[in-house]
């Protein structure tokens, strides 16, 4: 007989993680190996404790849980499977996730019976997606912006001037302009700060 499905927990908030850690270390055939609250922390706890399974948040602090799993599924040894568990529940976050190699997606208040399910079909080899997410991703349809627009809304949220967004990106001022007409555009919004909300809100960045 195997032994227990090894798991490694990555979020910022403590009592999330140890709530977390609480209920999962209650089932008998799953064992946590390591706690993490940065996102630049997995990869070394990865390579210390070989987890079967990386429950991953996604704003975290260092890096976030979606370029977390991209690395994961890029390693040589990719044995290591992902499953995003998340307070935001935005379809563009779970199209960027599945993109970037998760093979699960669930939310924070999922029940810990159906979390520790999810776990046991992830490492199965499963995909695990939250339902009522699926449906509204499959009816949002995918992200419209360009990388180069996602680049300049991001640096849009932070208020600053577009010849102080076009220096950090490093084009003219002009470009950016119009990379930001054609996200107010493909937002529905108005205003380049609105386009950056709306498509923060949505999962885009």
């Amino acid at each position: 007989m195997s032994g227990p499905i090894r798991v490694l927990l990555a979020d910022d908030q403590a009592l999330v993680r140890g709530a977390m850690a609480a209920l999962l270390g209650l089932e008998p055939d799953i064992e946590v190996v390591a706690e993490v609250g940065r996102g630049d922390e997995v990869a070394d706890a990865v390579r210390r404790t070989g987890p079967d399974v990386c429950l991953l948040d996604i704003e975290m602090p260092g890096r976030d849980g979606i370029e977390v799993a991209a690395d994961l599924a890029g390693r040589d040894d990719p044995r290591t499977r992902v499953l995003i568990v998340t307070t935001f529940s935005r379809p563009g976050y779970l199209r960027r996730a599945l993109e970037a190699g998760a093979s699960g997606f669930v939310i924070k208040d999922t029940p810990a019976a159906e979390l520790a399910d999810a776990v046991r079909r992830v490492h199965a080899g499963l995909r695990v997606i939250d339902p009522a997410l699926a449906t509204e991703s499959l009816v949002g349809g995918p992200n419209p912006l360009t990388p180069r627009e996602r680049e300049v809304l991001r640096e849009t949220l932070s208020g600053a001037p577009v010849a102080t967004i076009a220096a950090r990106v490093h084009l003219s001022a002009g470009t950016v302009r119009n990379h930001l007409s054609a996200a107010i555009g493909k937002t529905g919004t108005t205003t380049r700060a609105q386009a950056a909300r709306a498509a923060e809100e949505r999962g885009w960045l």
